[in-house]
């Protein structure tokens, strides 16, 4: 049979392969709007703003499962992702597990419910779960990139050659470009009875038949021989040059082209000068060699498995535009931080699908009936019960009882306000109770110290607890790991330089109330309460919406310590300000406070 006539299968076939690819389109939600990276601030010291971010583009960071937010993203960036670039879990769930540091100690940080959800629903069912979890990002994958678009997909000896035959089925045969070899050769081998797995393979696909490819150079690892023809300027032409023996003298070129397999020594894991502790961290090198190869400057790239953002700090440095979305509230926070080193990063913003995400999980789980009022009492009476509380009916704001306490579920698909809570305390004064516990999903910014103000003028002890984000994963409600934890206690507040006309922000404390949260061996290092903090940022002018992140700080690999007091601002314009000051812990975890000055 000649060749190029073989008929091969058009797909690979497993258990439960369902081959249409729901697609749910949600909303995004702005959580934070970074304008101004650290890296620069620390540059030109002492001042904001110096250029008017383009508010045409933000690149864009995105927490939440990748089926959701990829699905979302098809309203606005259907076939203009220019470059996809993705690194799958490849077999196990330690991809969720990371070192962590708290000082000069290392602790290992374990998956949280929604993260072990990830990995129960990639290899729940073995590899059949995983393809079948692939080919569903992959097809939408597909219709995100552009027809001169690619995709590099990184993977391992574990699952590469299954996951290429799925490529071959979304992509077409004919799209496959390269399978690469990433060898990297200072693997630790350990003691095996086979020869050592030292590479990675990633697999390039085209989408259309034009595709963007700039043939890289890369240093010759071989001593240079002598190899060499010059230009004669008297005959004009090409000559060889000759030795005292009549031989022609030669000088090999000391840059070669790159072929299919990577394996010089700039593409090695991650050292230590960008080494982020993230355990499916790749070198930035490795990210510029693909950026390089399949796009151009301004053109805009993709990865939706982001991990500790390397794809992102690397399109950055490039020149190009970029969106990373992660299942990991932790690895969302690791990319802020990596971005927030880069000097010059270009503005962008942090998002996630939020309430909508969680409308759409609410009208499933508790579908309509004829009842309007009975998804809404449902929900409120499954929270109750996953926080071990019982139902109380007869009043518009308290909704429950646990022991002698009272309790109030916030809405699903709205922050709890001020407001709200000062009505269920009134409510709970009515009843002769002291004693209130609020649950929520989320909570309006600055809320902690205005209501315990308010609840200790009326007596009331008053506890606000998260609604964890697990709520939603069924096997999570099966198996009781459902906790919900009170939120971290958080004490800043403002100062005036009457001399600099300047203000300054100081955290004076933080607590996490609820201890359980922290493992004992993370508990018995800390010394102080800054300790529990990783990275904090301040919004000088916060309008009540958006949180704009205008100056940060935080801990890095290299440097642990924390600057506890801001630089000092100066506002153009007199009057009332509010500041929201924003802390997240080193779980990842974020608590916001509110002060307000006058200038």
């Amino acid at each position: 049979m000649a060749e190029g006539n073989i008929d091969m299968p058009t797909g690979l076939y497993w258990k439960g392969k369902k081959t249409e690819v729901e697609r749910i389109v949600l909303p995004f939600q702005t959580i934070e709007i970074i304008n101004e990276s650290r890296a620069t601030r620390e540059k030109e010291k002492g001042t904001f703003f110096r250029t008017t971010p383009d508010k045409s583009w933000y690149n864009r960071l995105i927490w939440g499962d990748n089926k959701y937010t990829m699905a979302s993203l098809l309203t606005e960036f259907a076939g203009k992702i220019d470059l996809i670039y993705i690194d799958p879990p490849f077999a196990t769930g330690a991809d969720f597990s990371m070192k962590m540091e708290l000082g000069h100690t290392e602790w290992t940080k374990e998956p949280s419910a929604i993260e072990d959800k990830a990995y129960r629903d990639t290899w729940g069912k073995g590899l059949d779960s995983y393809l079948q979890m692939m080919y569903e990002r992959l097809v939408v994958m597909r219709e995100l990139l552009n027809e001169s678009g690619s995709i590099y997909v990184h993977l391992d000896w574990h699952i590469g050659h299954y996951a290429k035959v799925v490529l071959d089925e979304v992509f077409g045969q004919q799209s496959y470009l390269n399978e690469i070899i990433w060898w990297y050769y200072n693997k630790f081998q350990g003691n095996v009875n086979h020869f050592a797995a030292d590479h990675d393979v990633i697999l390039w696909y085209r989408k259309g038949d034009k595709f963007t490819f700039h043939p890289r150079q890369e240093e010759r690892d071989v001593p240079i021989r002598q190899i060499k023809r010059s230009w004669d300027k008297d005959k004009g032409k090409i000559v060889n040059v000759k030795g005292e023996d009549g031989k022609v003298l030669y000088q090999e070129r000391t840059t070669r082209t790159v072929d299919d397999v990577w394996r010089v020594s700039m593409l090695q894991p991650a050292d230590m000068t960008e080494n982020l502790r993230y355990p499916t961290q790749k070198p930035e090198a490795l990210l510029d060699r693909i950026i390089e190869a399949s796009s151009n400057e301004g053109d805009l790239v993709a990865d939706f498995f982001a991990g500790s953002g390397t794809l992102g700090a690397v399109a950055e440095k490039l020149g190009r535009r970029w969106v990373m979305a992660d299942l990991s509230r932790y690895a969302i926070h690791v990319s802020r931080k990596r971005l927030l080193s880069i000097d010059q990063c270009k503005p962008f913003i942090v998002q996630n699908l939020g309430k909508y995400e969680r409308q759409y999980w609410q009208g499933v789980t508790f579908k309509k009936r004829t009842n309007e009022q009975i998804p809404i009492f449902e929900y409120i009476q499954f929270i109750l019960k996953l926080y071990n509380a019982e139902p109380l009916s007869g009043m518009m704001h308290i909704h429950g009882k646990k022991g002698r306490r009272l309790v109030h579920v916030g809405a699903v698909d709205a922050p709890v306000t001020l407001s709200e809570i000062k009505e269920a305390i009134q409510e709970v004064k009515k009843t002769g109770q002291d004693s209130l516990d609020i649950l929520g999903w989320e909570w309006e910014m600055g809320l902690h110290d205005v209501v315990e103000k308010e609840a200790k003028t009326e007596a009331v002890h008053l506890r606000l607890f998260n609604i964890p984000r697990d709520t939603m994963d069924p096997h999570a409600v099966e198996n009781g790991d459902i906790t919900f934890y009170e939120l971290a206690y958080l004490e800043a507040e403002a100062e005036y330089d009457k001399h600099n006309n300047q203000f300054f922000v100081e955290l004076r404390d933080f607590a996490i109330p609820n201890l359980d949260l922290v493992p004992p061996e993370v508990r018995d290092k800390i010394k102080k309460w800054s300790d529990y903090i990783d990275y904090w940022a301040v919004d000088w002018d916060w309008n009540e919406d958006t949180f704009h992140n205008m100056w940060q700080s935080y801990r890095t690999r290299t440097d642990r310590t924390l600057q506890l007091k801001t630089d000092g601002h100066i506002y153009e314009a007199k009057g009332d300000h509010l500041i929201m000051v924003k802390v997240i812990d080193i779980f990842g975890n974020d608590t916001t406070s509110v002060v307000e000055v006058k200038s």
